[in-house]
């Protein structure tokens, strides 16, 4: 299944599997006004999808996405300054996360990913690669500040390695094994061809799974990213309590005991999607 017209992504759906596909290959998947724009839209049209269980992230072409794109920046007599208020405010709508989407997302990374690009990977809850990809940070070689996606990195991953990322720049890639062994990936795949083959696999292992208890999940799990160990733990009983008297909590145990999968309630669209504060130590998701 197919969503409405995008100029710079591609939105479809297989089956319970939603994928949001950054479609410049030309431009190295680099993020222009209209894709800022429209990924906006497309984070919350696979989230309003019913159907939808899991999302899947990735490039077209030889890269996963490169950041902003540094030729509009240089040539439309706008720059930068289109980003200013946004950032100001931290009042950005790039990642599932910036759109409060609290379904499963894997970023699945193909080629290269460098600068801007580290916004999907830190905002994902899962990371996987094909053997080929590549890892820099460009930031400070072309005279910007590495932040925001660092930030978030450094709940994923040693900080030196990231300080060295964003220290050395263009001159230096990280591959897909030493992600790996860093942890900013859980999955090599090899060879690269398959990588959406082996997103797809994993993405309907998860789905197979209560939605609505992963999303309960996804909120207690990101939430504890925000707060001090107490506070987690007593956000993350809220969220365990939250399911009790649902009806997959009854149909879980039945399907195990009657040796069948599980029917799963459809998402409520009644809970909120409201993005609580980041100082709260409450359900915000790092990045």
């Amino acid at each position: 299944m197919s969503y409405g017209s995008y100029e710079t992504l591609i939105v479809e759906r297989q089956g319970h599997v939603g994928w949001l596909i950054f479609n410049r290959p030309e431009q190295l998947n680099a993020m222009n006004n209209t894709m800022r724009d429209e990924l906006a839209d497309a984070w919350l049209e696979l989230d309003r999808d019913p159907e939808v269980r899991v999302i899947v992230h990735t490039g077209n072409g030889r890269a996963f996405q490169t950041g902003v794109d540094v030729m509009e920046i240089a040539t439309d007599g706008v720059g930068f300054e289109r980003y200013r208020d946004s950032m100001e405010h931290f009042d950005v709508h790039f990642t599932a996360w910036h759109q409060q989407v609290w379904k499963p997302v894997i970023t699945a990374v193909n080629g290269i990913c460098a600068g801007g690009a580290f916004h999907w990977v830190a905002d994902a809850d899962i990371v996987i690669a094909a053997s080929d990809a590549q890892f820099f940070d460009p930031h400070v070689s072309v005279g910007q500040v590495v932040a925001i996606e660092a930030i978030g990195l450094i709940r994923r991953m040693p900080a030196e390695a990231v300080m060295r990322m964003a220290f050395v720049g263009k001159y230096e890639r990280m591959t897909a094994q030493r992600a790996y062994e860093l942890g900013m990936i859980s999955q090599i795949v090899d060879p690269p061809e398959q990588l959406r083959e082996e997103a797809q696999k994993l993405a309907e292992l998860i789905a197979r799974n209560s939605p609505t208890a992963m999303r309960h999940t996804k909120k207690a799990l990101w939430g504890a990213l925000e707060a001090g160990l107490t506070d987690a733990c007593k956000n993350g009983a809220k969220h365990l309590v939250d399911m009790w008297g649902h009806p997959d909590q009854e149909e879980g145990p039945a399907a195990f005991a009657e040796k069948r999968d599980a029917n799963w309630a459809p998402l409520s669209p009644s809970e909120s999607r409201a993005r609580p504060n980041r100082s709260s130590g409450s359900d915000a998701p790092a990045g």
